[in-house]
């Protein structure tokens, strides 16, 4: 394998460069990449930095691998994806430790759970493609049957956050489709994208099936997106960027999906087991509430409030803030410099609002981590309520009863996830039914069968990603139909 320049990362050598078509590419121009573990001790690396020129010359090698890559059968593709889907399970340590350095995240986390659902992530799609039949039916004298055919080369736009599990959740139904990809991560946490395409040329996928883009959104991302030879984009990120794919997507006429993050309710009932809900609720904390599936809005039934308050801190103390490598640690900072501002910038115009800051509501010194902070609205008009934050705040509200949890669970233009605890399978099946929400959990939090449908409504995003769902999204669909009496 052609190899560019590489970083040393806690002992693992990482790729710098671009890998197009086969080969890796160094960059003229780079940008740094550091480490929220240790902002201050300077980049961790130097990263590729690419343009519209390397965003080209991506597309051209994926059209080029699609045309090998799409040929391939389905057997063969689902043995190059569990063959990927090997490698990361034997590379899970180095893996957790770049990302933890990288991003931040917990490093017992990532090698004990996250690393280990990217291997299931191409697992579950090749089993599925295996598992496909087309529909086939007769109807007035005519056999119909509806098959997949792979669409061409996606560009597949990942977060900064989880980035290596997310990057695996949108690669894995492209390549399983068929369809060749150019992979564009967020230049806060680049590094594992890296590694994951390492591991893919060492899999077996022809050259040009599998691109890795390195780079600033606005730069070398806008130039993907709006490639006329690109037929499908997939991203997850912000509803701002989301607009601008959007337009460059409809320029095209490409079909787009978009995750968009969530502020989801986290209703909690008088008959609910309380300290199971109370301790859920601390773990809204989990990875800084650098999350967007959270339940980042508490809505308690008034009659409970206080015992429920009294539960929820005692969680929340015991939670150990801390370097992410060390196992103790269950907060680990938050990502990015910019990132710390934004998230404290809502919390001091909530203070100077007039919302109650029920515990913590600042930086902690000399780091990246943010106090675990919950908020008592003034009103449910604050920007504490109705703005997805990003980072480790909630916000605390009360209702009398069923329709007003649910009005107060429905009243942001957000609608991802919500989670709900009661005691009561009716009820459970009465507001989970009423809440919008693409899913809604009861009594659980963050376990997900990878075939079902994932995606969000209004600025929650559009489209859905998941099992069947997403290869559909990947193919474009034909019918076959056949008259009787046709003959060989």
């Amino acid at each position: 394998m052609n190899q560019t320049k590489t970083a040393s990362i806690d002992g693992v050598e990482v790729p710098t460069g671009h890998y197009i078509g086969g080969r890796w590419i160094e960059g003229e121009q780079t940008f740094e990449t550091r480490s929220p573990v240790d902002w201050d001790a300077g980049p961790l690396a130097l990263i590729a930095r690419g343009d519209a020129a390397i965003a080209t010359t991506a597309v051209q090698a994926a059209a080029d691998g699609f045309e090998v890559w799409g040929r391939y059968s389905v057997g063969q593709r689902a043995e190059v994806l569990n063959r990927l889907a090997d490698l990361i399970d034997a590379n899970a340590d180095e893996i957790a430790r770049v990302e933890t350095l990288d991003m931040g995240f917990l490093q017992e986390s990532m090698r004990l759970r996250l690393v280990g659902r990217g291997a299931l992530n191409f697992r579950t799609y090749a089993e599925l493609i295996l598992a496909h039949e087309d529909r086939t039916w007769n109807a007035k004298s005519q056999w119909n049957t509806v098959q997949r055919m792979p669409a061409g080369p996606a560009v597949v736009i990942t977060p900064w956050n989880a980035p290596f599990m997310l990057s695996t959740w949108k690669l894995a139904p492209a390549l399983a489709s068929g369809n060749s990809v150019i992979h564009k991560p967020a230049e806060w946490s680049p590094l594992s994208a890296a590694l994951l395409a390492e591991l893919a040329d060492e899999a077996g996928f022809p050259p040009g099936a599998y691109n890795l883009v390195q780079g600033i959104g606005e730069e070398v991302g806008a130039a993907l997106v709006a490639d006329p030879h690109v037929r499908r984009i997939t991203f997850t990120g912000s509803p701002e960027t989301a607009r601008h794919i959007g337009a460059a997507a409809a320029a095209n006429l490409v079909p787009f999906t978009a995750e968009l993050g969530g502020k989801g309710a986290f209703v909690v009932f008088a008959d609910s087991d309380l300290d199971a809900a109370a301790k859920k609720a601390a773990w809204q904390f989990d990875d800084s509430g650098q999350v967007c599936l959270a339940g980042t809005r508490l809505l308690v039934e008034a009659s409970i409030r206080e015992e429920f308050l009294e539960r929820f801190h005692n969680h929340a103390d015991a939670l150990v803030l801390g370097d992410p490598r060390d196992p103790a640690t269950e907060i680990a900072p938050l990502a990015h410099p910019i990132h710390r501002d934004r998230v404290h910038g809502f919390v001091e115009r909530a203070r100077a609002n007039g919302d109650t800051i029920v515990r913590g509501g600042a930086p902690v010194e000399a780091s990246l981590h943010y106090q675990p902070t919950l908020i008592e609205p003034a009103s449910n008009d604050s920007e504490v309520v109705q703005k997805e934050i990003f980072g480790p705040v909630l916000t605390l509200q009360t209702f009398a009863d069923e329709a007003e949890a649910i009005e107060l669970a429905n009243s942001t233009d957000y609608g991802l996830t919500a989670i709900v605890y009661t005691g009561s399978r009716e009820r459970a099946e009465r507001v989970g039914g009423q809440i919008r929400a693409g899913l809604v959990w009861v009594n659980t939090f963050l376990v997900r069968d990878l075939t079902a449908p994932f995606g969000g409504c209004g600025l929650s995003g559009i489209g859905r990603e998941g099992g069947d769902y997403a290869l559909d999204f990947h193919s474009d669909i034909k019918t076959l139909m056949i008259a009787d009496g046709s003959t060989s």
